[in-house]
């Protein structure tokens, strides 16, 4: 079985007794290392033109600005939120957000850090609370809004590189 092979059969997160462990870094290089996530969020017609409308904001704020507040503190708590992952000192975060039709929109999260491991996790973290934070902002005008993905877009820096 080739590296790879045995990369992709092989969970990181576990222990030879099949028991949660935290994945030891200590051996890895200190690299710069960037993820990409998006998540999408879908609102009935509706509820899109009004929220359009009305330039982002409702009774409790602004929708965009909150949610981007609100993606870059998820980002740098995924550790306390994900068990296993590794606290890093974040390089970076951002959220940006548009409207990508007229009932849907886009949430990107970028994270960078210079570090022994990935930032995965917190990219994709901070574009699943953004998404979160909206729907919470909007659900009084709708409970048919729904989170429709988030995925990982880009890596860079580690072992292996990903781009979709």
């Amino acid at each position: 079985m080739n590296n790879q092979e045995e990369k992709n059969t092989t969970l990181t997160h576990l222990d030879k007794e099949g028991n949660p462990s935290m994945v030891d870094v200590g051996e890895k290089n200190i690299t710069t290392r960037v993820a990409v996530a998006q998540s999408i969020v879908e609102f009935p017609l509706e509820v899109a033109q009004t929220i359009q409308t009305q330039d982002n904001l409702t009774k409790k704020g602004s929708i965009f600005q909150t949610a981007i507040i609100a993606g870059i503190m998820g980002t740098k708590k995924t550790s306390e939120l994900i068990p296993l992952c590794h606290p890093l000192p974040l390089d970076k975060c951002n959220i940006e957000i548009e409207w990508t039709s007229d009932t849907e929109l886009i949430i990107k999260s970028t994270a960078k850090v210079t570090s022994k491991t990935g930032v995965e996790m917190e990219a994709l973290t901070g574009a699943t609370v953004a998404a979160l934070t909206i729907y919470d902002m909007c659900k009084a005008l709708s409970q048919d809004i729904v989170i429709k993905e988030t995925k990982l877009f880009h890596k860079s820096g580690g072992k292996t590189d990903f781009n979709r």
